[in-house]
């Protein structure tokens, strides 16, 4: 199996658009994400087309596309950019049957080490909803240390919720 871990292309981003939006209501209450606060499909894409077509050191966030044997599985994204200092991520293996397995502790270290070389940070933050174990065991597999949990609102798509604050620091 090869696994391959790089920024996404903006091609590849109808990868996340249709993640949330084909997401059963079940599945986005797990991810705390409010589907009223979903952009619409065309804006969405655009919005992703004009950061991608920016350098690096002035986009919003990084887009990072995981890959086994060339198939898209997963994606990471990073928001909250405090370049030289710290960054937030984000983190979905889409295909269901792929979860369980260790994939997303191998994708989320190689994403890791693509903001920190990228963003040139020191800490980088998740914060899943505190009621979703998997990405919680993920973080602390792949080396993240519990912060704390509390409300707030983690991401532009989510509702006020309680999440795991995780960090990672170089």
């Amino acid at each position: 199996m090869a696994l391959t871990v790089r920024l996404m292309t903006a091609a590849e981003t109808p990868l996340i658009i249709d993640y949330f939006h084909n997401a059963t209501p079940e599945q986005l209450e797990l991810l705390g994400v409010d589907p009223t606060r979903l952009p619409a499909r065309a804006a969405w894409q655009n919005a992703y087309e004009q950061d991608l077509a920016l350098p690096v050191e002035q986009r919003k966030g990084l887009l990072v596309i995981w890959l086994l044997n060339g198939r898209a599985i997963g994606f990471s994204t990073s928001d909250r950019i405090l370049r030289g200092e710290r960054a937030n991520m984000h983190l979905h293996i889409v295909e269901p049957d792929l979860r369980v397995q260790g994939l997303g502790t191998q994708c989320v270290k190689h994403s890791v080490d693509i903001y920190f070389e990228l963003l040139k940070i020191k800490k980088l933050f998740c914060e899943p909803n505190a009621f979703n174990a998997a990405p919680n065991r993920t973080l602390q597999k792949a080396g993240f240390k519990f912060v704390k949990t509390h409300m707030t609102v983690p991401g532009p798509q989510n509702y006020h919720q309680a999440v795991t604050q995780w960090v990672i620091e170089r």
